[in-house]
């Protein structure tokens, strides 16, 4: 029932609260609708990259909390869900390269690494600094190399930490160059070519490092 003003016309604050009332009520049917596209995008993501549900679970809570801080407006929800996503992974020790985000978000790197500072800073985050180390398994598994290869490679990114000789190194880069290396002097050669593709290192990256660490290492490599 509507309410009258004296003259019998609608009383215009009891309009003003329909219209208001009206207005919440779409917005909330709006953020349902978002947050169910970014749930589903969510798990299309989590499953192209293979991400356990807890890391899932926590993506999610990451989007849901930048939602509520205010920090989706007037920014892009794919680059929102791509630092969530990259967010919780470091957050739980599971590795996925920021090329392997981009690859499936289609999201620049230099874009979730802005995004993930943005959120880690309003969200009051502290990401632990990926190890190469994190990297080392998923690395071998992608070039079919065997286990001793794999503990070579720890070995030599355990001592080229102890040296410091990955300070202000990528991860990703220190383990591909020890994988070269291990993988050579294991007699399981790989080509730089096939080491850049499966972890998303340059071949002049991986060239300058692993040279850079074979050297500083006393390693010799025929």
């Amino acid at each position: 029932m509507v309410e009258n003003g004296g003259d019998g016309t609608p009383d215009k604050e009891h309009l003003q609260r329909l219209s208001e009332l009206q207005r919440r009520r779409r917005l909330s049917a709006s953020v349902r609708r978002q947050r169910l596209v970014a749930q589903a995008e969510i798990e299309r993501l989590s499953s192209s990259l293979a991400i356990p549900e807890y890391v899932r679970e926590d993506s999610i809570r990451i989007y849901r909390d930048a939602w509520e801080k205010d920090l989706i407006h007037g920014r892009s929800i794919e680059k929102i869900l791509a630092a969530s996503m990259y967010m919780a992974c470091r957050k739980h020790n599971v590795p996925r390269t920021l090329d392997e985000i981009e690859n499936v978000t289609r999201v620049g790197r230099k874009d979730i690494i802005k995004t993930c500072k943005l959120l880690a800073n309003r969200l009051g985050m502290k990401l632990p600094p990926a190890s190469p180390l994190e990297y080392v398994s998923r690395f071998c598994a992608k070039l079919n190399l065997k286990k001793h290869v794999e503990e070579r490679a720890r070995e030599i990114i355990n001592e080229a930490l102890k040296r410091d000789i990955t300070s202000g190194r990528g991860p990703t880069g220190i383990a591909a160059s020890a994988i070269y290396i291990a993988a050579i002097l294991c007699g399981e050669r790989k080509t730089q070519k096939d080491v850049a593709e499966a972890t998303g290192v340059t071949e002049v990256t991986l060239r300058a490092r692993y040279k850079e660490i074979a050297r500083k290492l006393g390693i010799k490599i025929e």
